[in-house]
């Protein structure tokens, strides 16, 4: 009785307050930001001249490579003393450890085009040991924003702590309304044989540099890299604001093909789809303006689905962070890409307020920031509450009992579809100040879209189960065509799938929670 007791009591709460995390442990949590001061004396020096002003540090890229967790912190305000930061993993294991300007403070100086970086956003470490960081060049945001100095991109030997290259982007590379805040890195063949890709979003376009030739060129003009109109209302954190201007943003690379070539994901911010298009395109300076059915638009992932940051694993999984429902989703990549394919990997309703970043290191663990960036930008955050997390967990683990693992005997998944529609109840309780006067407060009372849960199909068992590839990347149901390597992936008629017996119970994403209490890293 005792026990039964508990267990109510525990689906009341859930109940009432939403979701948690069930797999994704609390790494490192700020109320805000620190930073390493050189000695306390030099800190408290800055904090008086305004050169340090902790409220008005927001990080919002994270990266992992060894020993070091990468953390980027645009300049945005005033009083940011160091844009692209790190931690030591060895000397803080959890907790809020203070920033380590990287490769050091100098090179963080705002202004000095040709030694520093001013503003960094999204940061990738390559296979090669490099770490490819887009100095922007920009100080504010919005109608704030200066521009010092250029749009240079930044790589780093990570086994030296040295900057091995330089290189500014070409005048036409970008145009007056440029804001360039994703990274993408695809190495071909060799290390020499690598390509950086970078979105603007609110340029709308997508630029490619290649290393071998040290060289850059822009593809422009595509209405793939264009908001849709009707995606730019958001609700988030309490707060209805619209962002219908931002396109493409975030990008994910699919390994290798058989054809040497990758396919690279994108979405633009305002919008509920996914496109696609081979890198054999954008290696190619010569298809910039004869390339235009070459990219390929998949479906939408259905209501509440803008997405910021996504990656993709070596094995095909992506992930993509959800930002109208507090969640980090997922897909694999040889299954179409719709709603019944799509699921969630987990939620917190709390900590997971915009998930502004997702990254898979080379242990293949997940790595997640978020920040509550709305909040930070339209209102004002609570430096009583922690306000920054990062979160991480096996991929393994995140995948396990969803749609998107394909080790289970279930084909298609339990139903904890990205599609799923908002609860009516309030999930996030702070009140938090209206928008500021320049911001107009929007009255508007908010009804989440109607739609019904997607109809999942049915699990196979036994000699029914289909044999699901190890490979993937395009494939015939998104109109591409599709490699693996044990033959093509086809799929019986879905008439004849319907009438297979659903004879388990879907279970929900709780079924497969792992332990808050005994992190996963400390049993290493």
């Amino acid at each position: 009785m005792k026990c039964f007791l508990v267990g109510l009591l525990t689906f009341v709460l859930c109940v009432q307050f939403g979701y948690a995390t069930y797999k994704l442990q609390e790494r490192f949590n700020w109320k805000q930001l620190d930073f390493a001061f050189p000695n306390e004396n030099l800190k408290q020096q800055a904090l008086a001249s305004g050169d340090y002003i902790p409220q008005n540090a927001l990080p919002v890229g994270v990266e992992h490579w060894q020993n070091r967790l990468f953390v980027t912190v645009p300049r945005w305000r005033d009083g940011i003393p160091a844009t692209l930061t790190y931690i030591n993993m060895e000397h803080s294991v959890t907790g809020s450890p203070a920033l380590i300007p990287y490769p050091d403070w100098r090179s963080n100086t705002a202004g000095d085009c040709a030694n520093g970086i001013t503003t960094a956003y999204r940061i990738k470490v390559d296979e090669c040991g490099r770490l490819w960081v887009l100095d922007t060049g920009t100080i504010g945001i919005g109608n704030t924003t200066t521009n010092p100095c250029p749009y240079a991109v930044n790589v780093f030997d990570l086994a030296t702590h040295t900057r091995i290259r330089r290189y500014e982007l070409n005048p036409e590379d970008t145009n007056a309304n440029t804001f360039i805040a994703n990274i993408a890195v695809d190495i071909g063949k060799s290390c020499d044989d690598a390509f950086a890709y970078f979105s603007d979003e609110l340029g709308y376009g997508l630029i490619s540099y290649s290393w071998e030739q040290n060289k850059s060129w822009r593809f422009s003009g595509h209405s793939y890299f264009f908001p849709d109109p009707l995606r730019g209302d958001y609700n988030i954190a309490g707060l209805n604001f619209q962002w219908g201007e931002e396109g493409i943003f975030g990008m994910a690379l699919s390994p290798l093909r058989s054809d040497g070539f990758r396919t690279m994901y994108f979405s633009p911010l305002a919008s509920h789809r996914q496109f696609a298009v081979s890198t054999r395109i954008l290696r190619d300076e010569s298809r910039v303006e004869d390339s235009y059915h070459d990219f390929i638009a998949l479906d939408e992932r259905g209501p509440n689905s803008h997405t910021t940051a996504r990656v993709m694993s070596d094995d095909g999984v992506e992930l993509f962070d959800l930002i109208d429902q507090n969640a980090v989703g997922c897909w694999h990549s040889s299954m179409p890409y719709s709603p019944q394919f799509h699921g969630i990997v987990d939620r917190d309703d709390v900590g997971l307020v915009f998930p502004a970043d997702v990254k898979i290191d080379e242990n293949k663990n997940v790595w997640v920031l978020s920040d509550r960036m709305p909040v930070f930008l339209l209102s004002e955050l609570d430096y009583n509450d922690i306000n920054f997390r990062i979160y991480t967990a096996p991929l393994s683990t995140l995948i396990e009992g969803t749609v998107c693992d394909q080790r289970t005997s279930s084909v298609y998944g339990p139903p904890n579809s990205v599609a799923a529609v908002k609860p009516q109840f309030p999930l996030y309780t702070k009140q938090y100040l209206p928008p500021a006067p320049a911001k107009p407060t929007i009255i508007q009372h908010h009804v989440p879209i109607s739609s019904a849960r997607p109809t999942y199909l049915p699990p196979y068992s036994g000699s029914q189960r289909l044999n699901v590839p190890s490979a993937f990347v395009y494939n015939q149901h998104n109109g591409l065509s599709y490699e693996a390597s044990n033959g093509p992936h086809l799929f019986p008629a879905i008439a004849h799938i319907q009438q297979i017996q659903h004879t388990a119970q879907p279970e929900g994403l709780g079924s497969y929670a792992t332990s808050r209490n005994t992190p996963w890293w400390k049993r290493q």
